[in-house]
């Protein structure tokens, strides 16, 4: 993906007030930085205010490394705010974990080996062997951690090291048929992205295109979102549904479902990517 590179990212919420979106664009203009991107948005109910803010670093007066120590002392304090500052050229290290499935990491692979994205991916991880194949193809490490009822702790605690060692910045489950343990959440809190195969809430169990042939059902969805320790009901990212008939059998279910899980997950992908979400309890913000 082609752009300038040399720019900083601001994503801020605070408690809304007036005076909030002139303080923050007079200290990027200020200092010579020029604006690229801005969007924000209040939530009335609340009364929360959160923003995106991109700007050019060309002839920006403060150091990069200042700029957070700066922004925090003129600005974040006064407003009482929650904030994370990116560079575009930091780029984030994300780790696959996959099982059996392969559509959702072919899908992850081609958008990253064709370039469309700005991160970094060192390694795939997964249960099974069934899919180092495609690891190879696209050059890319895999290791392999079976995980039962009796080893599940030692092997996550295997994983979370080479998470460490390979310095990975969050984790996308591609169809990862394990349930992670709460601890190995709490290393990645809002930064392990999932896949869920329905439009949440809906069918739950190991079958759900099979209960939704069974139920007659006219839409059929996918949702990404990232996950908690509360399962399946973490911030919601990205959501779509395609409409299906009486025509359709399960395996055209099964083929719809899988295609609309590929699309949906890759854009959840995208959006934290390029930093434009920003999650205020169990709800994301994301930016256009």
């Amino acid at each position: 993906m082609k752009g300038n590179d040399n720019t900083a990212i601001l994503l801020i919420h605070c408690p809304d007030r007036p005076g909030i979106l002139a303080a923050v664009t007079e200290f990027i203009n200020r200092h010579q930085g020029n604006i690229l991107y801005l969007d924000q948005y209040v939530n009335r109910e609340e009364k929360v205010f959160f923003m995106r803010v991109e700007w050019d670093l060309t002839d920006f007066q403060i150091p990069r490394e200042k700029i957070e120590e700066y922004f925090n002392t003129l600005i974040a304090i006064r407003f009482e705010m929650i904030f994370r500052l990116y560079f575009a050229d930091e780029l984030p290290r994300m780790a696959i974990f996959v099982s059996k499935l392969s559509h959702c990491l072919y899908d992850l692979m081609a958008r990253y080996a064709a370039g469309e994205w700005k991160v970094k991916i060192p390694l795939i991880i997964s249960n099974h062997k069934d899919l180092e194949p495609v690891a190879k193809r696209f050059g890319i490490d895999f290791y392999t951690f079976p995980i039962n009822e009796k080893n599940k702790s030692e092997q996550e605690a295997m994983e979370l090291q080479l998470l460490k060692e390979n310095n990975i910045n969050f984790c996308v489950l591609a169809r990862y048929m394990q349930i992670l343990s709460p601890e190995f959440i709490r290393n990645y809190p809002n930064k392990i992205i999932n896949i869920h195969h329905s439009f949440l809430p809906a069918f739950a169990g190991s079958k759900p295109y099979h209960a939704a042939y069974e139920r007659g059902v006219k839409i059929i969805g996918a949702t990404g979102h990232y996950v908690t320790e509360d399962l399946d009901a973490g911030p919601i990212i990205s959501q779509d549904v395609t409409r299906i008939s009486h025509k359709d059998s399960v395996e055209d279910l099964i083929r719809k479902g899988r295609d609309l899980e590929k699309i949906v997950l890759s854009a959840a992908v995208e959006k934290h990517i390029n930093r434009k979400i920003l999650t205020y309890k169990n709800r994301t913000i994301v930016f256009q």
